[in-house]
């Protein structure tokens, strides 16, 4: 599959690097079908998840283990369903990096958007978004970082 991203150009998708998410993802629930990748040459510390139904949709995402952050989230019987769990084990943890605009137009730091991290059975390659209604954590990367 070839997609045209205004933000990373022309990407050819294999099969294996497609997840479903069949509730979409909050605010964006008619997407459903995201191409996880890293851009070539390094050790990836972010990945982008790419949108299949839209191509002006991507966002960055990397392990919350990067801020010192570990969950521990209990899935519902109907979570576990939806991403084809037979294990804890075959899930897999990532946060959204968002970056809001400083008042003065320019990028203002990165954050890790951890009330809404997303879960992911890279076996099925299906995935949800788990949003906390009572987390309370910010955390910002440095423009070193």
């Amino acid at each position: 599959m070839k997609i045209e991203s205004p933000r990373f150009g022309s990407l050819d998708i294999e099969p294996s690097r497609i997840l479903e998410f069949p509730q979409g993802l909050a605010g964006f629930e008619g997407c459903t079908r995201f191409a996880l990748f890293h851009r070539e040459g390094s050790e990836p510390q972010y990945f982008i998840l790419q949108s299949l139904e839209d191509a002006e949709l991507a966002f960055l995402v990397t392990d919350p283990a990067r801020f010192g952050f570990d969950y521990e989230i209990a899935l519902s019987d109907e979570e576990t369903a939806l991403l084809q769990l037979a294990s804890p084990d075959e899930a897999t943890v990532v946060v959204m990096l968002l970056r809001e605009p400083a008042v003065d137009g320019s990028h203002g730091p990165v954050q890790a958007n951890l009330k809404a991290p997303l879960i992911v059975n890279i076996n099925a390659r299906r995935g949800l978004q788990h949003v906390f209604s009572k987390l309370d954590y910010k955390v910002t990367l440095s423009s070193g970082s």
